[in-house]
């Protein structure tokens, strides 16, 4: 198993699903290209399910912790995303992407997936790169965007239920395209607590 790190984050990574290349280059960002039709989705209405995106997890060592990062994306294909994921297993997981949308428009998207996967289109983004953050709070999880890296606003609060095994980290995907590349940089991760998660702060 290839295991890596990254001076931002509080030990190992390792793949799930090994990308079509990656580097770490410099040491404090990461670059991930997903190869053709990866994804992770349950179509809530049985039709299919994709667990084959290129993932780079670790086990946060904190109860309550916020990972934060500047997504670029090499936009081509619709569906096409750079990811931040919360995986408890493979059927349990929720993931927060800057996707291309069917329109042409890179947008915030959120799937929270609790045996069966929704999907939530946020709002658009101009330009090919955005922050996000995924912050844990005991139970409850909050995702949020922002423009600059320090105002931050909200896009989904929830939670997974209990959790025995979470790891977090970073993903790309090419639903229907032949590869994507999500380059992450300002990589940050810090225990603590939201205040207020509906302000971000």
């Amino acid at each position: 198993m290839t295991t890596f790190t990254l001076p931002n984050i509080p030990g190992e990574l390792h793949w799930q699903n090994l990308p079509l290349n990656w580097k770490n280059e410099p040491a404090d960002n990461l670059t991930i290209t997903a190869g053709e039709s990866t994804d992770w989705f349950i179509d809530p209405n049985g039709n299919f399910t994709k667990s084959s995106a290129p993932s780079a997890l670790f086990t946060p060592p904190d109860e309550n912790f916020m990972l934060s990062t500047k997504i670029t994306v090499d936009f081509k294909s619709t569906y096409d995303a750079g990811v931040l994921r919360l995986h408890e297993s493979d059927t349990v997981w929720a993931k927060a992407c800057f996707e291309y949308s069917p329109q042409g428009k890179p947008m915030i998207v959120s799937v929270v997936t609790r045996d069966f996967s929704d999907d939530c289109n946020s709002v658009v983004i101009e330009g090919s790169s955005i922050y996000l953050r995924v912050a844990r709070n005991g139970q409850t999880f909050a995702i949020h965007y922002s423009e600059d890296g320090s105002f931050w606003s909200l896009v989904r609060y929830f939670t997974l239920g209990a959790l025995a095994n979470l790891q977090v980290g970073f993903s790309s995907q090419a639903p229907t395209g032949q590869q994507c590349t999500a380059v992450f940089s300002e990589i940050s991760y810090r225990e603590g607590i939201l205040s207020d998660i509906r302000s971000g702060e």
